[in-house]
């Protein structure tokens, strides 16, 4: 097989952190020495194996011991980013704005005044009262809610998100366009076909989280109630809507751009991802590896790859971390910065745990421009109903948002499947 040159193709301009606490950049730092590590160990695998077809068992061990601890540096990294992206405490400094609705809302989950919060919405003329199962967060809160979700959701930080004020939302496409043609100046111009349209439905489900108080808590005026409503609910909404993208059914839940059909791109037709195979089960054929994620690459349209991006699981990431291409170049490279994401041949790679593992027929890797892939559908409103009964001494709060989502363009994105 001849040699490949890999180049990296269109690729995604990273962004980090505007400014790196002393923290984070010493984390990034410790997480950078450990890539180094793990290139001098797994340069000295790829070695034996030229000269023995074989590893050494404790190379091999070092290898993997090393990438684990590859992956909990950027795992604290990571977590070190989304802290520093967390807003401030209030208390303590200069004059706060705080709306009328967020001082209603206060007096509502630290003592259950509920009736200025159902003056307001009785005035915005809101059907989320308390009779329909809580009241509205202010919107402050909301929007934190969802900034902070597309931080740690990885689907969400990358595909396309509407809000919208009804349960469903209907998206027309076209199936075929109208008929176009070249004439010249003075001949007859036929009549044209109509374009035909098909529709997309979205239906939002319902999403619930139910965080408990002390009244100790609840009493304590230093206590940002907003903020501590979002850290509570942020990890068990993204765990919950992450799994959902990449597996869901559709029943109760959104439909996960997993669970689609596909077919082999030779044969794809919409209403199908396509796939691209590595001519190996549950892996690649040795020396090739590199092969198949350029043909994963363009098997995409051009328009499309230029924001697209590799979605993996971290078992996968650790098999193609080991990858070179033909120049003996590592095809998968560190973050350039804090708070910017690892990429693979030039393209940026997002982390799913819900992702299969590499195995016989499964399609371990996505890539595409998710952002035109796939849609999420939030509905416009989060929902708190505070309950002291149910569970003495705790309060606890049932907190719901609506989501749903989708495959919109099934021409933007691909699959690699690990099958001959």
């Amino acid at each position: 097989m001849p040699e490949i040159t890999l180049s990296a193709p269109e690729t995604k301009a990273q962004t980090g952190l505007p400014a790196e606490s002393g923290e984070i950049a010493a984390a990034f730092g410790e997480f950078m020495q450990a890539f180094e590590g793990f290139r001098g160990a797994n340069d000295e695998r790829l070695s034996q194996i030229e000269k023995r077809m074989s590893a050494d068992v404790v190379t091999d061990e070092k290898v993997d011991r090393i990438g684990r601890a590859l992956d909990e540096q950027e795992k604290r990294l990571e977590r070190l980013v989304l802290k520093e992206l967390r807003p401030r405490l209030s208390g303590g400094g200069g004059d706060v704005f705080v709306s009328e609705h967020r001082q209603a809302f206060e007096a509502y989950v630290r003592g259950g005044d509920e009736n200025r919060l159902r003056r307001l919405e009785e005035k915005a003329m809101s059907g989320l009262t308390g009779a329909d199962g809580g009241f509205l967060v202010p919107e402050e809160t909301e929007t934190e809610i969802g900034r902070r979700l597309a931080a740690i959701s990885p689907i969400r930080s990358i595909a396309s998100v509407r809000t919208v004020s009804s349960a469903v939302l209907k998206k027309p496409f076209a199936i075929t366009g109208a008929q176009t043609g070249w004439v010249a100046e003075t001949a007859a111009r036929p009549g044209t076909t109509a374009p035909q349209l098909a529709e997309l439905s979205f239906p939002t489900m319902e999403l619930y989280a139910m965080p408990a108080a002390t009244n100790a808590l609840l009493d304590d005026a230093a206590v940002d109630i907003d903020r501590w409503i979002g850290d509570e609910v942020e990890q068990a909404f993204a765990a919950q809507e992450s799994t959902a993208f990449v597996t869901g059914d559709g029943v109760a839940r959104p439909k996960g751009f997993m669970t689609y059909p596909t077919a082999a791109e030779s044969a794809w037709t919409w209403g199908t991802i396509g796939t691209v195979a590595t001519g190996a089960d549950g892996g690649f054929l040795p020396g090739t590896g590199t092969d198949a994620l350029i043909d994963l690459v363009y098997a995409l349209k051009a328009g499309y790859r230029q924001n697209a991006s590799f979605v993996m699981n971290r078992r996968t990431q650790a098999a193609v971390r080991k990858l070179k291409d033909a120049d003996g170049n590592y095809l998968w490279q560190p973050p350039a910065s804090a708070g910017a994401r690892a990429t693979l041949m030039g393209f940026e790679t997002v982390e799913a745990e819900d992702m299969p593992d590499i195995a016989a027929d499964a399609p371990a890797i996505a890539f595409g421009d998710f952002k035109r892939f796939y849609l999420i559908v939030d509905r416009q409103g989060v929902r708190v109903l505070r309950d002291p009964y149910s569970a003495k001494p705790y309060v606890l709060f049932y907190t719901t948002k609506r989501v749903g989502g989708g495959v919109q363009d099934f021409d933007a994105a691909k699959f690699l499947v690990f099958a001959g």
